[in-house]
C-alpha cells in the first residue's frame, strides 16, 4: 500500500470516527438531559452550546467528507465505491444539520429571549429527529471506512 494512501485511510477512520462519536455522545448524553431539565435550563443550555458547536461541528463534518471523498479518488474498485458512500453520508450528515438542525436553532434563540410557543414540544422532537438522522449517516460513514481500511488493508505477511 502506498503511504499517502496510508495516510488517507488514517484521516478518513479519524474524521469520521469523531463525527460519529460526537453525535453519538449528543444522541446518548446531551438529548436525554435536555429532557430531565426544567424548558428554561433546556433553553439556555442549548442554545449556549449551539453557538461553540457549529462551527467545530461543521469544521468536522467538512473534514470527514473531505477525508472520504480524497480516500475514494484514491482507491480503487469497491473500495473507492465504500469511501464515496462514506463520503455521501458525510455530506448528508452536514446537509441535515444545515437545512434540518440550525434552522430550528434559531426557534430556540428566540425562544430563550421569550416567550415559549404553544406547540414547542413538536419542534423540540423535529430537531432530535434530525439529530438522530445525522448522528445515522455519520455512524454509517464510519462504518463504511471502517470496513475500507480493515478489510481493504494488503496483508503485510
Amino acid at each position: 500500500m502506498r503511504t499517502p494512501v496510508r495516510y488517507l485511510h488514517g484521516a478518513a477512520l479519524l474524521t469520521t470516527g469523531l463525527l460519529a462519536g460526537a453525535f453519538g455522545y449528543g444522541a446518548a448524553n446531551v438529548i436525554p438531559t435536555f429532557g430531565a431539565v426544567p424548558l428554561d435550563v433546556r433553553l439556555t443550555f442549548h442554545t449556549t452550546m449551539m453557538k461553540v458547536n457549529e462551527p467545530v461541528m461543521q469544521s468536522a463534518m467538512a473534514l470527514a467528507i473531505l477525508t472520504t471523498f480524497g480516500l475514494a479518488i484514491a482507491g480503487r474498485g469497491r473500495w473507492r465505491r465504500l469511501a464515496f458512500g462514506a463520503g455521501a453520508l458525510a455530506l448528508a450528515s452536514l446537509l441535515i444539520t444545515v437545512f434540518g438542525n440550525i434552522p430550528l436553532h434559531a426557534h430556540f434563540r428566540k425562544w430563550a429571549a421569550g416567550p415559549v410557543p404553544d406547540g414547542y414540544a413538536e419542534i423540540f422532537q423535529r430537531w432530535e429527529l434530525f439529530h438522530t438522522l445525522r448522528t445515522l449517516t455519520a455512524l454509517a460513514a464510519f462504518a463504511l471506512i471502517i470496513t475500507v481500511v480493515v478489510v481493504a488493508r494488503p496483508s503485510t505477511r
